[in-house]
């Protein structure tokens, strides 16, 4: 499979980082309402944790240690019970943990597109990546703590407005950076030719 572009990959996640905030900036207490029905709204949750499940089953089938071959089958039951058996009982807070769990995913994805991309820049990428992280065990430790946080972020029309604005700007930063700088290193690293391989060396008799 073809490894994705960190230009494209940049152009996503930045469209769906900016994409809600457009509505929070010029809609602040209908996007709040919405914000603070998503920790317990189950039926979401549903979605995001078997989506989390889906994506972590096809890493476990990209892996190519060999010591782990052998445990692949009993690895995909375990693994698909795990995200299942949540579903079923462990529904309180259940958005926010498969929310958790997608970003942990995304995160690791993130690095890894990042990671060869020959620019400063893809410092973002990977700064946004451990972010992520931090916040993904946090919530799936703590999964209320997410409620208190949004809580917190839409106790007023003003703060959300603001805070909304500030996660549009830095999505549309994003946006611009896959498509410039991401792109621009991508075109330079295929225009490069690879480095000729070192001349046998003959040894003298």
């Amino acid at each position: 499979m073809q490894p994705m572009k960190l230009s494209v990959l940049a152009i996503i996640l930045g469209l769906l980082f900016a994409l809600p905030h457009v509505y929070g900036v010029a809609k602040p207490g209908a996007f709040a309402a919405w914000a603070r029905q998503f920790p317990r709204y189950t039926p979401l949750g549903y979605v995001l944790m078997m989506m989390a499940t889906l994506w972590f089953l096809a890493n476990l089938k990209q892996e190519s240690i060999s010591d782990f071959a052998s445990f692949k089958p009993a690895l995909y039951t375990l693994f698909a019970a795990v995200g299942i058996g949540a579903c079923l009982f462990v529904k309180d807070y259940l958005p926010v943990r498969g929310l958790a769990v997608l970003w942990l995913l995304l995160a690791k994805l993130m690095v890894d597109t990042a990671r060869w991309v020959e620019t400063e820049w893809r410092l973002v990428i990977t700064t946004w990546a451990y972010v992520w992280v931090f916040f993904g065990m946090w919530f799936t430790i703590s999964p209320w703590r997410l409620r208190d946080l949004i809580n917190w972020a839409t106790a007023s029309e003003r703060r959300t407005r603001l805070l909304s604005g500030m996660r549009l700007g830095f999505g549309i930063f994003i946006i611009v950076l896959g498509l410039t700088v991401y792109k621009s290193a991508e075109s330079t690293a295929v225009a490069e030719p690879a480095p000729a391989p070192p001349a046998l060396q003959t040894p003298s008799r």
